[in-house]
């Protein structure tokens, strides 16, 4: 039997480190990561890492990895070499689920493939942690896996220390320092298949890659297998992080009660397809129910739990209206299910569309729930959202607790458009919530006549830019009738002071980092450009070059006024302005062939602006 870890405890990196070293470490601190490249202090620095950030040490500290993270240590672990435990082992991190799901890996070396099993794991199911090994001694023929449960039932979002030991004889799982699963039915050297990927975040194979959505901190793998007290120690010295959240909008721990966390949200309409999003406080399965009238005929089914789920209905004909219902069952056997609810898909070339535009909806469900019922009564083919759609992106209560409850009347029946505002922060939430064509913060769509270009105005946007190529290429692309252009910081505003103090001098007049995007619109025939960011209303001239023209030209829109606190003009009015207004609001866009129709509504829906378009050709 090879011989236990001895506690002898020294400082390494600000981070306390028990000898002897181990073969690989990653503390997952925010200083290791640089340009891509994650730093080890044993073991080989990773390239190409990506989908990571660091919560607040205040709250916890960690890593935090999502849907898209990538932490590859090596494509084959042959290449490790003795890096890797062959006698004995010790697997140790400090990790928080924040989405549970049947096969979660915290770091995972193995093959998983029907009765070929080889290799180890440290990762969690549904509720609970667990250590899988594979052993040459083990009599279960060549090679099955052995996974040790852990007994401790984990709340989400909350930090725990956990230990997987193999001494040769013995596997023992650990959570907080305290043993929770033994067995001794593997034995012998650890069984590695002939080549597999050594993965940091994720329960990894040829095969499948359930990405870890949570955080991990702290993480090390030894060839000797750690004692108890070892174990203990290492939670004691950092028990300040056990049960703190990584922020403040972490999940909620996994509720006793089944429930939606955010209600059925439709997503990306095409022609042929609707998506759809949700969220319970369990996990669930069952199916989504959906076709031409209430009786459906057609499902989708959900058959791995999960708490957040998305799904596509394809098959779809264009223009038309459809009826889904959610159906759901959690592992109590409790019913979740939704109302029946309808929605519509893409319109053709040819077919009148009518839109809604909303912006800047921010921390403010009452105001913003309001203006959705407005729009529910105008029964809009789809929503445009320019930005800001919460207060902090990065913060889950802000979507679960108030922008979702705000909106789910209306975004469970009508589908949303959405681009990045500052206040997203560019966070995970904003790709988890929306399912939106690749890479998501940039993309184009069609309804009807109109051809749509989506942009995130937070990245550079200047000429030669990734952004600024891809808009050139696709304008010049675009057959439609109507072009719109979408982004959240506006080129040209009254505003009195996102700008420079007007007064007190004279102000920019608009965000001058997004001004060269006027030359595409103007050498590409973009009709409108809806912007927010300013928690106003404004509607300029047409305006052709940088100045206002009366024949042609692009019209630009300020409608930041679904929820965020109000903004007021300067003091003089520029003269691109032709309306401005104070007040929260929200549009409606109707097209028919040539015609385009243009109206702004109050908080009590009293129309305050109206514009019409007709093109000649």
């Amino acid at each position: 039997m090879t011989s236990l870890v001895l506690l002898v405890s020294f400082a390494l990196g600000g981070i306390v480190h028990d000898g002897p070293d181990p073969v690989l470490f990653y503390p997952l601190v925010e200083q290791d990561l640089v340009d891509g490249t994650l730093k080890s202090r044993f073991g080989p620095d990773v390239q190409g890492v990506s989908g990571l950030g660091f919560a607040p040490i205040e709250k916890g500290g960690g890593c935090t990895f999502d849907a898209s993270s990538d932490v590859l240590i090596a494509r084959s672990h042959a290449t490790l070499g003795t890096a890797l435990p062959v006698e004995s082992m010790t697997v140790s991190a400090w990790v928080a689920v924040d989405e549970p799901q049947s096969w979660g890996g915290v770091m995972s070396c193995l093959v998983d493939n029907a009765s070929l099993e080889k290799g180890w794991v440290l990762g969690y199911d549904q509720n609970h942690f667990y250590f899988g090994l594979s052993t040459v001694g083990a009599d279960d023929g060549d090679g099955l896996m052995t996974y040790l449960k852990g007994t401790t039932r984990y709340d989400c979002g909350r930090m725990y220390h956990v230990v997987g030991t193999y001494d040769g004889d013995q596997a023992v799982l650990y959570v907080n320092g305290r043993e929770e699963a033994r067995t001794s039915f593997q034995s012998g050297p650890i069984l590695y298949p002939d080549s597999t990927v050594v993965s940091l975040g994720a329960y990894r194979d040829s095969n499948e890659f359930n990405r870890h959505v949570g955080r991990l901190s702290d993480v090390r793998v030894y060839d000797l297998a750690a004692d108890a007290s070892w174990i203990l120690g290492q939670f004691k010295d950092n028990e300040s992080r056990a049960g703190l959240p990584a922020h403040l909008g972490t999940p909620a721990p996994i509720s006793d009660e089944i429930d939606w966390l955010v209600p059925p949200v439709l997503q990306f309409p095409t022609e042929a397809s609707m998506g759809l999003i949700f969220e319970t406080t369990r996990p669930v399965t069952g199916a989504v129910h959906f076709g031409a009238d209430s009786e459906f005929g057609r499902q989708v089914t959900i058959s791995e739990p999960a708490m957040l789920v998305e799904v596509l209905m394809d098959g779809l004909n264009a223009g038309s209206s459809y009826f889904y219902q959610v159906d759901l069952v959690d592992d109590m056997g409790r019913p979740l299910v939704s109302d029946v609810l309808s929605f519509q898909t893409a319109a053709s070339r040819g077919v009148p569309v009518t839109f809604a535009l909303l912006s800047d909806t921010q921390d403010n469900p009452e105001v913003c729930s309001t203006l959705a019922t407005h729009i529910w009564d105008q029964r809009p083919g789809f929503i445009i959202h320019p930005g800001d759609l919460t207060g902090t992106g990065s913060l889950k209560g802000d979507w679960t607790e108030e922008f979702f409850p705000g909106m789910n009347g209306l975004l469970s029946r009508v589908a949303m458009y959405p681009v990045l505002g500052n206040h997203e922060q560019d966070a995970r939430h904003y790709y988890r919530y929306f399912s939106l064509p690749e890479p998501e913060y940039f993309y184009r769509f069609s309804q009807g006549d109109a051809d749509f270009f989506m942009i995130d105005t937070n990245r550079t946007v200047a000429p030669g830019s990734e952004q600024y190529s891809w808009l050139d290429s696709a304008l010049a692309d675009s057959n439609a009738r109507w072009k719109f252009v979408v982004h959240h910081h506006p080129p040209y505003s009254s505003d009195e002071n996102d700008y420079g103090d007007t007064w007190r001098g004279q102000g920019r007049r608009g965000d001058l980092r997004i001004r060269p995007l006027t030359q595409l619109y103007d050498r590409h025939g973009v009709d409108l450009v809806l912007n927010g960011h300013i928690h106003s209303y404004e509607r300029t001239w047409p305006i052709s070059g940088g100045r206002v023209v009366d024949d042609g030209g692009v019209i630009y829109t300020i409608t930041g006024g679904g929820g965020g606190g109000l903004e007021a003009p300067g003091p003089t009015r520029p003269d691109f302005n032709n309306t401005l207004r104070t007040g929260h609001h929200y549009c409606m866009i109707r097209i028919n062939g040539r015609t385009l129709e243009f109206f702004a509504y109050d908080l009590q829906n009293r129309l305050f602006d109206h514009m019409s378009i007709r093109k000649s050709d």
